[in-house]
């Protein structure tokens, strides 16, 4: 199916879903209700959003200095989170960009679906599909060009006009597919850190990103050079001897690896040198990696909080051709971040194929994920016809070292979207709305608003 009939069936939709409202709370200066909503499984089949549903949640955050009247004639800002495989944000209180957006928004918190409380998939709930084809064929419906089918009918159950769209990092990768496939249901699109490539091959996003997360190795040493031995002691300690993770998984050098997610952000960087400085312990069978060091461990390694993300995080980047574990293949080329260096980097947040045989929470669906690396017939997710007619206004914040989302493959896209306004900083990395969140929403909300009015 081609993009433009795609937004064809989108625009025919039935005009309203099923939507419930199960609770409203108030606290900490906020009130929140909790929708849930009854949406197509497949918005894009051959005869219409026909056939079984899913549930899809999102949860409403006011500010309660608005009275309930006024609440009521807010505008609507939709966040899409980062992921994919991530469900929205939790917000124990209003800050950093939620507190600017709640000024003047009623924030809707999607959880995508699949995630939270939008029929979750994990290890448990997707053998109820049935075989490992029909699993895959399943999680074909779980991509950006579902999601915005999703939340256009969000949009009009609430009945609302064109709304205001806030994407964060795979947000952003979505609000691209909004402004290709539904651009009539918004009124502005705030991007930060999600400028994704229009086109692939996949290969290209992870020759610049392991370029940009070799770089962040060597900038994070230069400022913690005890931290490149105590990485390498680590390395070397877990080929000679066996550490097990209290989930009773065995620590290979390729998972410790993983910790180096922390890299991405400005706000969590430093915090990789407090995990390594618990590294070790004296036991009478000589040093051993501490408990305290492998808890830590365990919860940046698994992937059984969001399993979606190792099943379909390449599939972000599928256009009618295979990823074929394209960050394994281009990993080759970096030898240096090889599990068997002598001095091996900490890797990003790639997936490769051995995710699912050593994490529990993966292994089962090993064949599923094999499957959809495979698949070469993956729909298109833009619409570069539309995107270089667009009249949306959009605003995007490109941080110059971002080891997620490259710098340079953000302002390709950007030169692709028609009046899209870029604002490029060194000063942030990925997580930048957790450093200065209301800063950067007040900047991009005021770009697309000099444009409007």
């Amino acid at each position: 199916m081609t993009r433009s009939s795609a937004a064809d069936l989108l625009e025919a939709a039935e005009p309203t879903v099923p939507h419930i409202i199960k609770a409203r709370h108030e606290f900490r200066g906020m009130r929140t209700a909790e929708h849930y909503f009854e949406v197509p499984l497949d918005h894009f089949g051959a005869d219409g959003p026909t056939g079984e549903t899913i549930t899809v949640f999102a949860r409403e955050y006011v500010a309660a200095d608005h009275s309930e009247e006024e609440a009521a004639q807010l505008p609507w800002l939709l966040y899409l989170q980062g992921g994919p495989g991530g469900r929205g944000n939790r917000l124990a209180g209003l800050g950093g960009w939620s507190k600017a957006a709640a000024k003047d928004f009623r924030i809707l918190m999607l959880d995508q679906r699949g995630t939270g409380l939008s029929s979750a998939i994990d290890r448990r709930t997707l053998p109820l599909r049935g075989n490992d084809a029909q699993q895959a064929g399943y999680l074909t419906h779980f991509r950006a060009d579902s999601i915005v089918a999703d939340a256009e009918a969000i949009r009009r159950a609430l009945g609302s006009g064109p709304w205001t769209i806030y994407g964060q990092s795979y947000g952003g990768f979505c609000a691209l597919s909004y402004l290709s496939l539904a651009p009539e249901g918004l009124r502005e699109a705030l991007i930060t850190g999600g400028l994704g490539p229009l086109m692939g091959p996949a290969d290209r996003v992870y020759q610049a990103t392991f370029r940009r997360v070799a770089a962040r190795n060597a900038e994070y040493f230069e400022w913690y050079p005890e931290d490149r031995l105590t990485v390498t002691r680590i390395a070397r300690h877990l080929r000679d001897t066996e550490e097990f993770l209290p989930d009773g998984e065995r620590l290979t050098v390729e998972r410790f690896q993983m910790v180096g997610s922390f890299l991405g952000g400005n706000t969590r960087v430093d915090a990789l040198h407090h995990l390594l400085e618990d590294a070790f312990v004296g036991t009478p069978g000589g040093d051993r990696l501490s408990d305290a060091f492998l808890e830590q461990v365990r919860g940046l390694v698994s992937r059984s909080a969001n399993p979606l993300y190792a099943l379909m995080h390449e599939s972000i980047y599928g256009q009618g051709e295979s990823t074929g574990w394209a960050a394994w293949r281009v990993l080759q080329d970096f030898p240096e971040f090889s599990p068997d260096a002598p001095e091996p980097l900490l890797t990003g947040e790639m997936v490769y194929p051995w995710y699912f045989e050593q994490d529990p929470a993966l292994r089962p669906l090993r064949s599923v994920a094999r499957l959809l690396a495979e698949k070469d017939d993956w729909a298109a997710l833009y619409d570069p016809e539309r995107l270089a007619a667009n009249t949306v206004p959009v605003a995007a914040a490109v941080y110059s070292q971002d080891i997620y989302v490259d710098r340079d493959l953000s302002l390709e896209t950007a030169a692709a979207v028609r009046g899209l306004q870029v604002w490029e900083s060194a000063d942030f990395h990925h997580d930048g709305i957790a450093d200065d969140g209301e800063g950067i929403f007040a900047r991009l909300l005021g770009l697309t608003r000099s444009v409007r009015d």
